[in-house]
């Protein structure tokens, strides 16, 4: 895996990481209500929602991390990365239209130039 590809999918992965901590556990904060245009009434009535959210951001942190770090074989590693690179396009795509378009770029843009960069390097082997 070249340097460039790896540091944007551990981007990747450590912004999900973020976004575990802030849907965890800043999600009632002021920062929490800050970041995402929240009352303390709504933030308190989807605080549980928002922690389930933020698991699973943390589950496609550790699958990237995982997959960088971990996995050897150098086709698993390339599936694995993949896998969980679309995963988070796909959701990045269904919260930009149903919750803040601005997740296309946030999320989806990062995930999506990392996968790009990955596969096309895989090819030149």
């Amino acid at each position: 895996m070249k340097v460039l590809e790896m540091i944007l999918v551990v981007f990747v992965a450590i912004q999900h990481m973020l976004f575990l901590v802030l849907e965890m556990f800043l999600w009632q904060t002021p920062y929490g209500l800050k970041a995402f245009n929240m009352t303390a009434e709504v933030a308190s009535a989807s605080a549980t929602l928002a922690k389930n959210q933020g698991l699973y951001n943390g589950f496609l942190a550790a699958g990237l991390i995982w997959a960088v770090f971990f996995i050897k074989n150098a086709s698993q590693k390339l599936q694995t990365i993949c896998f969980f690179l679309i995963c988070i396009i796909v959701a990045a795509i269904f919260g930009g239209i149903t919750a803040k378009p601005s997740i296309l770029i946030v999320q989806g843009l990062p995930s999506l130039i990392a996968l790009v960069l990955v596969i096309l390097n895989s090819k030149k082997k």
